[in-house]
């Protein structure tokens, strides 16, 4: 506890009183002087052409993503409407047979289904679809029917128009096996 007090802070000048003037009304202020950073440390950052090339390289891959999303889905739309008539409609045609005897006919169509027909309406136990309402495809329309079958000569055709809305075209989708 014998230190020099002097000797641990040393006597330095009063910055707010300069030499030879030693009652002067002016105070300067201590001059602080801001880190120096080394070069290595400046180059580490991005600089402003970087970070704008790797904004148009982002821009050019979310213009192209935007751009596929009507192939990605697409597909999937396609893939419902091949699982409807392949798979779905199955269980409530069925269900109509077996209780009436025979599918619905061209002329009552899948609306037999939701509504009993006039002509059969004392055998009818439906509605044979869960909700009670013609399912439409993927694009809005309504999905086809024939029975007998043109195309799938031993039963019913049930088939969506496709993409192009259109009845009778090459992107048609049916229940029935394609012919290579």
């Amino acid at each position: 506890m014998g230190r020099n007090l002097d000797a641990t802070f040393a006597r330095r000048p009063r910055l707010d009183n300069p030499v030879g003037a030693r009652n002067s009304p002016a105070i300067m202020l201590p001059i602080r002087r801001l880190p120096v950073r080394p070069a290595r440390a400046l180059r580490r950052a991005f600089t402003l052409l970087e970070i704008m090339i790797a904004l148009a390289i982002l821009g050019l891959l979310v213009g192209l993503a935007v751009s596929n999303l009507d192939t990605i889905f697409g597909g999937a739309q396609v893939s419902t409407a091949k699982l409807f008539v392949n798979e779905s409609i199955k269980l409530p045609l069925t269900s109509y047979r077996i209780q009436m005897g025979d599918y619905p006919s061209t002329s009552e169509g899948l609306q037999a289904l939701v509504t009993a027909p006039a002509s059969r309406a004392d055998q009818w136990r439906g509605p044979y679809l869960a909700d009670g309402k013609l399912p439409v495809d993927p694009w809005g329309e309504p999905y086809g029917y024939r029975y007998p079958g043109v195309k799938n000569k031993s039963g019913y055709d049930i088939f969506s128009k496709g993409p192009d809305r259109t009845e009778g075209t090459k992107d048609d989708i049916g229940n029935w096996s394609e012919e290579k």
